[in-house]
């Protein structure tokens, strides 16, 4: 229905000019809402793509100044040398990193003189159900470092990890022991998942089970084909909105209660074009996952199977910063903290930040309670 249409409606009900207000938003929002949509606003290149992985690297800014949650931010045009490859995780969309202009850590990080860049894993269908740990971490992921480095001309890098990304950046160091990674960045990322409260529990107790049917059975999850355990996008929305029910439920009331407040609608829409775009997991990560991640539990040892190698922690040595968030029930701080105690850094720092698995990287007290650090802490090791 187009705004003419809306329009003549509420007026032809007779409604105040308060309660067509209302109405407004509650259309917009149902009908009309990738036009609240903020998020994906800061311009990128795409530098190389194989049709399903593609590189993105944002160019500097042509604003003088940014606004980061009510701070003016001047744009520092003198770049620092090491750039910084942000490194997702597999499930979520880019909108992520770019959700709001006042809120774009890939703005943010640009504007602190930073050269960007950005991989994304794309929308991988069942014909890439086969991809598992090993193809994200041996392959691709060293294919397109190699390509930043060709592009920006530089060895060293800096990797910014969250969740899954986090621990492809730690598996992807330990694994290949790549000394030209000079900094890393990991937020959200369960070490110890056994550690991480109830769903830790949960996993403690799957285990026992899992291994009575190993020894009886001699069954193991990786003897079958990684196509039955392919997880739709719609799955995985559904799974991470679980993970905080109650906070799920009671946004779309804060909605209904505020429908009136233009700004909050468009917040909401936004956020929500992240949380109901989710993406497919290939079968063979989610085998890689339960069984290696959350079942065994094997990185609580420092270690883990990446196909038929093993990554060792201890082979990492870049400077590190690891964070967790004090709400975060996927990766507790007890849970996350863990890194501390296998990486080889001698420069290594760990916080616990306000914030759930999402908000730790791109809620609105992540700027204050993080990027600022961030920015200043990697600046002293990136030039």
């Amino acid at each position: 229905m187009p705004n003419f249409a809306r329009s003549a409606f509420a007026k032809a009900s007779g409604l105040s000019r308060r309660t067509r207000h209302y109405a407004n938003n509650a259309f917009d929002r149902v009908f009309r809402s990738a036009s609240l949509i903020q998020a994906g606003q800061t311009p990128f290149e795409t530098l190389h793509t194989d049709g399903l992985v593609s590189l993105r690297y944002y160019p500097p800014l042509a604003e003088d100044v940014i606004e980061l949650e009510g701070l003016d931010i001047p744009v520092e045009r003198r770049p620092h040398k090491t750039p910084v490859v942000i490194v997702p995780p597999l499930a979520v969309n880019m909108l992520i990193y770019d959700l709001f202009p006042q809120r774009s850590l890939v703005r943010f990080l640009r504007a602190k003189g930073f050269e960007v860049y950005l991989i994304d894993w794309g929308m991988p269908t069942r014909k890439h159900t086969h991809y598992n740990m090993h193809t994200y971490v041996a392959e691709l992921l060293p294919a397109y470092l190699n390509r930043v480095r060709q592009h920006s001309g530089e060895q060293e890098l800096s990797l910014h990890g969250w969740s899954m990304g986090g621990m492809f950046t730690l598996f992807y160091s330990a694994l290949s022991k790549d000394q030209h990674i000079r900094n890393a960045i990991v937020l959200g990322s369960p070490i110890d998942s056994h550690a991480s409260g109830l769903m830790g529990m949960m996993y403690q107790r799957i285990s026992e089970v899992a291994e009575v049917v190993r020894t009886r059975t001699g069954f193991r999850i990786h003897d079958l084909q990684p196509h039955w355990f392919h997880t739709p996008g719609w799955a995985n929305t559904i799974g991470f909105k679980l993970t905080n029910p109650i906070g799920s439920v009671m946004g779309y009331w804060e909605l209904v209660v505020r429908l009136g407040d233009r700004e909050f609608v468009q917040t909401h829409a936004t956020t929500s074009a992240f949380l109901d775009r989710m993406v497919a997991y290939p079968g063979g990560i989610i085998q890689d996952a339960v069984v290696r991640l959350w079942i065994d539990n094997q990185l609580s040892e420092g270690e883990i199977q990446i196909g038929d190698d093993v990554a060792r922690l201890q082979n990492v040595n870049a400077n590190l910063m690891a964070v967790a968030g004090d709400s975060d029930t996927l990766a507790t701080p007890d849970a996350a903290r863990r890194v501390m105690d296998h990486v080889s850094s001698s420069d290594k720092t760990f916080r616990v930040i306000p914030g759930g698995h999402m908000g730790i990287l791109a809620g609105s007290k992540a700027p204050h309670a993080s990027w600022l650090e961030l920015a200043d802490w990697l600046a002293e090791r990136s030039d």
